[in-house]
C-alpha cells in the first residue's frame, strides 16, 4: 500500500519535535521515587556500614553463584541453625521463562519469620545495630548482604515479600526495576522500600561491583 503524503508529514514532524527535545542525563545518577520503590525517613552512617562490611568480608566470603555475579552472606539466621543453605541465601520467586507468559515457581518457600537470630559473628558490629534499628520499627526476616558483579542482571521475577534495601556500593550503572519505574539507589546511608511482589530485577551496568544490605519484609 503506498504511503501517503500526509503520514510522511506526520512522521517527519513527530521525528523533528523528539530530536528536539534533549533527554535528561543528569537525573538518571539520582534517586526517583516511584510505585514500589520509596525512600524512608531512616538513615544509616554509610562510612560505618561499609566498615561493617570490610569486617564481615575477613570473616566470611560472599556464597552463590559467582560465575553469574551473585553472592550473598546472611546476617540473621533461625535459631541455633549454623549452617546456611542455598535456599537461605534465595528462596523462593516466581517467573515467567517463555513465550507461553505462563508463570512458574523457583526454589522453596522460606519461612521469614524463622530467620529471627542475629548471626553472632557479627555480634557487636554496625550491622548488629541496624538490625536493631530496623526490628524496632518493622518485622524483619531474612537479612543479607547481597553482591551484584558488573555489567550483570538479576532474572525478571517476583517475591513473596516486599524487601527494603540499603545501598553500600554501587555506581551510577546500578539500576532497580519494579514493574515499569526504574531508578538508581545512592549509596548514602538511606534506606529503600522496595515492593518485590511486583516484578523486578536489579542489574549493574557499571565498571564496578554493587552491595546491599536487604532485609526481607514478611506479611
Amino acid at each position: 500500500m503506498p504511503t501517503s503524503t500526509k503520514s510522511i508529514e506526520q512522521d517527519a514532524a513527530t521525528m523533528k519535535t523528539w530530536l528536539a527535545n534533549r533527554p535528561d542525563t543528569e537525573s538518571v545518577a539520582n534517586f526517583v521515587p516511584g510505585p514500589g520503590i520509596q525512600k524512608l525517613d531512616l538513615r544509616f552512617d554509610i562510612a560505618k556500614v561499609r566498615e561493617a562490611l570490610g569486617q564481615a568480608l575477613k570473616q566470611v566470603d560472599f556464597k552463590g553463584d559467582l560465575s553469574k555475579g551473585f553472592g550473598a552472606f546472611s546476617l540473621t539466621r533461625r535459631p541455633g541453625v549454623e549452617v546456611e543453605t542455598a535456599n537461605d541465601l534465595s528462596g523462593r520467586f516466581y517467573t515467567r521463562v517463555d513465550e507461553s507468559y505462563e508463570e512458574v515457581s523457583r526454589e522453596d518457600i522460606v519461612d521469614e519469620h524463622a530467620f529471627c537470630e542475629f548471626v553472632p559473628g557479627f555480634k557487636g558490629s554496625y550491622f548488629e545495630f541496624m538490625h536493631q534499628e530496623l526490628v524496632k520499627r518493622f518485622p524483619i526476616g531474612r537479612m543479607r548482604v547481597l553482591s551484584k558483579g558488573t555489567y550483570n542482571c538479576n532474572s525478571w521475577h517476583r517475591d513473596p515479600e516486599p524487601r527494603l534495601h540499603i545501598p553500600v556500593i554501587t555506581n551510577p550503572g546500578a539500576l532497580f526495576i519494579v514493574n515499569h519505574h526504574v531508578t538508581h539507589l545512592p549509596a548514602d546511608g538511606s534506606v529503600y522500600f522496595t515492593d518485590t511482589r511486583g516484578y523486578h530485577t536489579a542489574l549493574n551496568g557499571g565498571e564496578s561491583h554493587r552491595v546491599h544490605v536487604v532485609a526481607a519484609l514478611p506479611g
